[in-house]
């Protein structure tokens, strides 16, 4: 909610407790009515187990076991829980795992979801009439439920199919790792607005996911001012950064970005990836001049059989935090495609030459 949609205490007729808990009820189905003995009582899940599963998905401990928190539906949410573990399907020791990443995945779209339907809500005055407010809840929250599920449908399917075609090794699945990094992001957003920083930001990240799914990666996560995606390929992975600095030229509200890229043994966990690989792509990415791509050595070698399509020209070697020499190598398009490029972002790199230095 933007600072100029935040409710004011002096409106007539809104009360903020009273509205909160006509929302819960709404959503969780009930007014609370149970505390956490009860609750672990009922699903027959020893509490010390039912407390440790409520914080790993994210939730505040409760302060006594008379505190009054719950709803039948956490009594159904525990057993089923539980279930994956008695039943076989699940180890006892990726329980907490499971819970901690579903935890976080769906409160980071919970606080963007409740964001834009309070917004949504203040515009029509929906928070300051019970019957039309209910009535929205109503109507919406299956509809925002099953959207969820058919996504997340879709996404099984596709990871299993990742895993199918492209199976790892006991170490890990090789694939390449890029990091898309906007040029001069501190320096630019102090003079930024709220809504300005926000619009920023949303560009970046939408057109960044646009260009990653196009050329079939896949967007591990968006940190701020920069965003993690994998490839398979590295054909796919180089077609992504060079989109993306061209991006900068071909829209005007998409800033100039740089970007680096490594190949190697990844180890993916919890829908992050991580290893040495990862480091290095990171820290090309600060090495590499604004809208410009470094890639290493590895990917260097595995581009060789495509100079149809991209360029790669020896940089230079460095020192970085980590590695005592780092081999580097800029990413471009083939010469009788790269003059035009170059020329659109020669414009924009001109005014930021110093802003390599600042992330």
């Amino acid at each position: 909610m933007s600072p100029e949609q935040e409710p004011s205490e002096e409106r007539p007729g809104f009360d903020p407790e009273a509205l909160y808990e006509e929302i819960e009820r709404a959503v969780l189905g009930s007014a609370r009515r149970l505390n956490r003995v009860e609750v672990a009582e009922a699903a027959d899940v020893p509490l010390e187990r039912a407390v440790e599963l409520w914080r790993a998905l994210g939730f505040p401990g409760t302060s006594s076991d008379d505190e009054v928190l719950f709803v039948e539906r956490d009594v159904e949410a525990l057993r089923l829980v539980t279930w994956l573990v008695e039943s076989g399907f699940l180890e006892r020791e990726f329980e907490l795992t499971l819970t901690r990443s579903l935890g976080r995945s769906f409160a980071r779209l919970a606080e963007w979801e409740v964001t834009e339907l309070a917004s949504a809500a203040m515009s029509r005055s929906m928070l300051t009439d019970s019957g039309r407010l209910e009535e929205m809840l109503s109507r919406l929250l299956p509809v925002v439920e099953d959207v969820q599920n058919y996504v997340w449908r879709r996404h099984v399917a596709s990871a299993a199919g990742r895993i199918l075609l492209h199976p790892g090794s006991e170490g890990g699945t090789r694939m390449a790792v890029g990091f898309a990094d906007i040029v001069g992001f501190t320096r630019r957003s102090r003079g930024m607005s709220h809504s300005q920083l926000s619009e920023l930001i949303e560009v970046f990240e939408a057109t960044a996911a646009r260009v990653v799914t196009e050329h079939r990666g896949r967007t591990i996560k968006t940190i701020g001012d920069e965003v993690l995606f994998v490839a398979d390929d590295v054909l796919d992975a180089a077609r992504i950064a060079l989109a993306l600095v061209e991006a900068s030229a071909d829209e005007v509200a998409f800033p100039e970005v740089r970007v680096g890229l490594a190949y190697g043994e990844v180890v993916s966990r919890l829908g992050d990836v991580f290893g040495p690989v990862v480091n290095i792509a990171s820290r090309l990415t600060s090495l590499a001049r604004p809208g410009r791509i470094l890639v290493d050595r590895e990917m260097h070698e595995r581009l060789g059989p495509h100079a149809d399509e991209v360029r790669v020209k020896r940089s230079r070697t460095t020192s970085v935090r980590g590695y005592s020499r780092l081999d580097t190598w800029t990413l471009k398009r083939p010469r009788q495609r790269d003059d035009t490029n170059d020329g659109k972002q020669g414009k924009r790199s001109g005014r930021h030459r110093k802003d390599s230095e600042d992330g």
